[in-house]
């Protein structure tokens, strides 16, 4: 009932909201009615004076949209339905009068699921100056439009980008929906070359709301190839971290199968957030730390000393050979060492796919989608002993905990597997791995699970680091000689 007496309230101090509230009852399209619901308590969600000055706007900047495409940039659909036009107007006056509380924010870019995390995102990045440049309706090339106003002239320390849903039930191309993506993308590296750029792929939806599986993947699949090599832009794999068995949206997550409730958007929060650490953002401080009685440590948390590259061994090389070998067209990046790498005192590898950053031994995503290398100890460790660390993993990330040799796999196991039915495994968060090896044999744990029983394992030989896809990062690697 709250709800009702508040329009009715707001109606009374606001005449100007009458024609919204007379209409909706009219309407026969559910659809019509549920947006025309949206922008009405959008306002009302507003004090009232507040409410009023957006009404009352500034006429000196027309945030009015375009009535033609003529001289726009983009291709494919840019909706003009009136309680969009209505919407988009309102949206961008309501972005003008923030601006300037919100200069060098990381700016959200998006559509209704962005609009809907709130303006203030529910408080869940306290400390952090934030944007959001959703607009419900809104499609790529709406986007596009806008840029320049809404996200660039408020000289953004990053941008986190999620589009294209929409562009689909107006009957898009996947590839038009790329390209208008690719448009966007440019014109962020035209304003700031290293600028961080965050794209997470097109959440799932359903085939009932004219956006199937078939064609978000499509999309995904495009933008992954149109920014393959772009070490600006990191992809984040939201659509893997939301479907369902058949490619779908999960009721539980996602109530109208096309936007999240606040367990979705908690995912997400957690699925960029690691990335926002590695760029400097978030967890900026290294978190205290003791080391265990009788342990040494194997990272120092400030730079990369007793880590290193070695030379490509050849059982190595010869994997490599096959793999590659299979469908080059599709194989991953597989760079050779040849001659072992030291990288004593140094916060991060060359090539930056290893990096120490507060506490944290990142292996950053990689611009290629996926590359692999090994990070390894400088030291050999003989005899028996006890391996622990913690890791974070971004939405289906892999990577590898090689014990001398073999490896153990260390990834996002709900999504990548191979242990997928961990009851304690925390996901986007923190998880603690336990090596025992005794008489060449590891017995592995994940939070107190176990995921490897008997992992024979040679007699002496580094620990290493392998990164494949997504981001990985390890903190208080520690070592017991038993």
């Amino acid at each position: 009932m709250q709800p009702r007496v508040r329009l009715r309230q707001c109606k009374h101090e606001n005449p100007n909201l009458s024609s919204i509230f007379e209409i909706i009852p009219t309407l026969r399209s559910m659809r019509m009615k549920f947006r025309l619901w949206c922008f009405a308590l959008l306002i009302v969600g507003m004090p009232c004076a507040a409410r009023l000055s957006v009404l009352a706007q500034d006429q000196s900047v027309d945030f009015t949209l375009p009535a033609t495409d003529e001289g726009l940039p983009g291709a494919g659909p840019i909706r003009r339905y009136g309680w969009f036009t209505n919407l988009w107007k309102m949206r961008r006056a309501q972005f003008a009068q923030r601006a300037a509380d919100e200069k060098n924010a990381i700016v959200f870019l998006g559509d209704s699921i962005t609009q809907g995390w709130g303006d203030d995102f529910r408080g869940d990045f306290k400390g952090l100056t934030v944007a959001n440049r959703g607009i419900s309706g809104d499609t790529t090339r709406g986007m596009l439009i806008r840029l320049k106003k809404d996200v660039l002239d408020l000289e953004p320390s990053a941008v986190v980008m999620l589009m294209g849903t929409n562009d689909l039930e107006e009957h898009a191309e996947p590839q038009t929906i790329a390209d208008n993506v690719g448009l966007i993308v440019a014109e962020l590296e035209k304003y700031d070359a290293e600028m961080p750029v965050v794209l997470c792929l097109v959440f799932p939806s359903s085939a009932s709301k004219s956006r199937s599986t078939e064609q978000i993947q499509k999309i995904n699949q495009l933008m992954a190839s149109e920014f393959k090599g772009n070490r600006q832009v990191t992809i984040v794999d939201t659509w893997t971290l939301f479907a369902d068995e058949n490619g779908d949206a999960k009721k539980s997550e996602f109530p109208d199968l096309l936007h999240p409730n606040r367990i979705g958007y908690e995912k997400w929060l957690a699925a960029i957030w690691p990335v926002l650490a590695t760029h400097g953002f978030v967890d900026k401080a290294s978190p205290e730390f003791e080391l265990e009685p009788g342990f040494t440590s194997l990272f120092n948390g400030t730079d990369l000393s007793g880590w290193g590259y070695r030379r490509t061994n050849d059982k190595m090389r010869k994997s490599r050979e096959r793999w590659l070998g299979r469908k080059p067209e599709n194989a991953p990046s597989w760079p050779l060492v040849d001659k072992a790498v030291d990288f004593e005192g140094k916060k991060r590898s060359p090539d930056g796919r290893y990096v120490a950053i507060n506490g944290r031994l990142v292996v950053t995503t990689p611009a290629e989608g996926r590359a692999i290398q090994q990070l390894w100890t400088t030291e050999e460790i003989e005899g028996d002993f006890v391996l622990k660390l913690e890791f974070r993993a971004t939405p289906n990330a892999d990577s590898g905990v090689f014990i001398r040799g073999p490896q153990l796999q260390c990834r996002d196991f709900p999504l990548a597997g191979p242990y997928k039915d961990l009851k304690k495994f925390r996901s986007g968060d923190w998880n603690e791995l336990v090596v025992t090896v005794k008489d060449s044999v590891a017995h592995c744990t994940c939070n107190g699970e176990v995921i490897e029983e008997a992992l024979k394992v040679p007699d002496s030989g580094p620990i290493g680091l392998e990164g494949d896809r997504g981001q990985l990062e390890y903190r208080h690697l520690q070592v017991k000689r038993l």
